[in-house]
């Protein structure tokens, strides 16, 4: 999307707080802050108008990991790691995954599904939607 070398790169090393990006596939729109997005209703707030179903976040666990209004997937390198971070994590949790599928024979940690992504990634498709139905 913005690569070194590319126009919308320039505009922005130029200066531009804001860079648009269209193509007859996509729009893109680069946002440039000095400040980091540490408020989650913020992030949310910038796709409100999307009118979304649903909304993966990746990283912010910080954020995320004490709302028990978002529902969660976990990433994890190993079953110690899985351990500490759910131990930090409210509910709900759908699933665990990461390097830890690979690390482990196990189907799960506790009642938690652990899902190898990609080969068993549609047993995870399946689980949202069951969860998107449920709402």
């Amino acid at each position: 999307m913005d690569r070194e070398g590319t126009n919308t790169w320039r505009y922005a090393a130029a200066g531009s707080k804001v860079v648009v990006a269209i193509s007859p596939q996509e729009i893109d729109i680069i946002k440039k802050t000095k400040r980091e997005l540490n408020d989650l209703s913020r992030i949310l707030g910038l796709l409100e108008k999307e009118n979304l179903d649903i909304v993966f976040i990746e990283g912010f666990h910080n954020l995320i990991a004490k709302r028990s209004d978002i529902l969660k997937i976990i990433t994890a390198k190993d079953l110690q790691d899985l351990e500490r971070t759910l131990h930090g994590t409210s509910p709900p949790v759908l699933a665990a995954t990461g390097v830890v599928s690979d690390q482990t024979t196990e189907e799960s940690y506790n009642e938690l599904p652990i899902i190898k992504v990609p080969k068993d990634g549609e047993k995870l498709v399946r689980l949202i939607r069951h969860m998107l139905e449920e709402c």
